[in-house]
């Protein structure tokens, strides 16, 4: 709704939870998850990032939440109200990251798409036979089947945003996350029963921590940021729409527990059947695309199982994509009084075409400064909107708006949150200095 008419709200506490959970859940718990705890010794990584996620994670979720909650108002109008002055440009960042991470997003979210079909006419079959990279490399230079896959994941991502927040988001996410789960159950089943998946439980769940160095800690910490959807105005933004009775500090720390689950049991799916199958634990991004193809080739029933993985990344991506849609329709809902159908509709019809030359940067065709111009957008986004939006946002709560923030949390004095002082700290401190190195080691072109 325009700020002249009464602001839409979710519907149900556990609506809210899913719907940010979805937001947080995305292709970076079961895509890179996976593949970055493969790299950095598996169980002590583990134990590394969710200690990093409780900490770092929850804080800053809980500052953008409550900040969302207070003003009432999507990302740049939340800043405006709070405090005015610069502070709106962190809104702007939030805003510029939802437009620019959703146009290549979209692009790998219609990668899945495809997938799933193809698992079903061939992709099996070229597993088997060792050809799953020839596959991908044939599917991603082929730029008008790329751009129609992701032309029908943006229509996906409209058509929920458009519905608005209790009868599209919240009511697709109640339904998605749900099956999200279960299919990460049956796969999960299906992984630790495969003949030699103890060497894989094994490498996830028992930690050696001789292996956690310096860099494992940075890649613990970097993991744990970007995969709670933090930095970008997506919790403020839904946040905004929430009742001031919800108890906010007990809603992020359930969306943390849940976002970490799905990345715990993304890693049960996938190394027992990569030892099971002697496949390299680190393979890298291509461990979706190429290698577990293979693996799922040899597996009895394979197409059943690649195809409910498919599902289970569209899923994910789809529940994210959401989010990042929302937040640059808030935008213009609340600050330039368009409707709803207006917003989704325009801004979903823009951000797919800033994703075209990502689309067609795959085939080699289209480079910014050496780099594939999906590459160049994933690195404005992630590396230096996102950290600096989340370091800005801690010292926001931590120094600027600290006695309005306990209040918020603490719903006017009427709940008492034990953490109070412990959450502005690491506001203060910790969370600003933790994102700053993020950014800092993220700045390398």
């Amino acid at each position: 709704m325009s700020n002249n008419g009464e602001r839409e709200q979710w519907g149900s506490r556990i609506g809210f939870i899913l719907a940010a959970a979805g937001s947080a859940v995305g292709l970076g718990n079961i895509w890179r998850f996976p593949y970055i705890t493969g790299q950095y010794g598996g169980a002590a990584f583990v134990f590394l990032y969710v200690a990093l996620v409780f900490v770092i994670g929850f804080s800053v979720m809980l500052a953008e939440i409550a900040i969302g909650r207070r003003a009432q108002l999507n990302a740049v109008g939340s800043f405006k109200k709070l405090k005015g002055g610069a502070w709106p440009l962190v809104g702007w960042m939030g805003v510029a990251a939802g437009f620019i991470i959703l146009s290549y997003y979209a692009v790998i979210g219609g990668w899945t798409i495809k997938y799933f079909i193809i698992t079903w006419t061939g992709l099996m079959e070229a597993g088997a036979a060792g050809k799953a990279g020839d596959v991908f490399g044939g599917f991603v230079t082929n730029t008008p089947q790329v751009i129609l896959y992701q032309a029908i994941f943006m229509l996906a991502t409209i058509w929920v945003v458009y519905r608005g927040i209790g009868e599209g988001i919240e009511k697709y996410c109640k339904i998605l996350m749900p099956a999200l789960f279960g299919i990460l159950l049956i796969l999960i089943v299906r992984s630790v029963t495969l003949e030699g998946a103890g060497k894989g439980l094994e490498f996830y769940l028992k930690p050696d921590f001789s292996k956690i160095t310096g860099d494992t800690f940075l890649a613990a910490l970097g993991q744990a940021f970007f995969s709670l959807s933090l930095g970008m105005g997506c919790m403020i933004t839904y946040g905004s729409y929430l009742t001031k009775d919800t108890t906010i500090p007990s809603a992020v720390g359930q969306i943390c527990f849940l976002d970490t689950m799905v990345a715990l049991l993304a890693g049960l799916v996938i190394f027992p059947a990569v030892f099971a199958f002697g496949v390299e634990a680190g393979a890298g991004p291509g461990l979706t695309f190429v290698t577990l193809p293979s693996v799922f080739s040899q597996m009895p029933g394979g197409p059943i199982w690649s195809s409910l993985f498919f599902i289970l990344l569209f899923i994910a991506a789809l529940t994210s994509a959401i989010s990042l849609l929302e937040v640059v329709s808030a935008y213009f809902i609340d600050e330039m009084g368009w409707g709803r159908p207006k917003a989704a509709w325009l801004m979903g019809l823009a951000i797919f075409i800033l994703g075209i030359p990502s689309s067609i940067s795959l085939a080699g065709n289209l480079k910014i400064a050496g780099k594939d111009f999906l590459d160049a957008a994933d690195f404005l986004a992630s590396n230096v909107l996102l950290p600096l939006g989340g370091m800005l946002i801690a010292l926001f709560v931590g120094w600027v708006w600290t006695e309005s923030a306990r209040k918020e949390v603490s719903n006017d004095g009427t709940y008492e949150f034990g953490l109070m002082d412990a959450w502005i700290w690491v506001c203060r401190t910790i969370a600003p200095l933790a994102i700053a190195v993020i950014f800092w080691k993220g700045l390398k072109w």
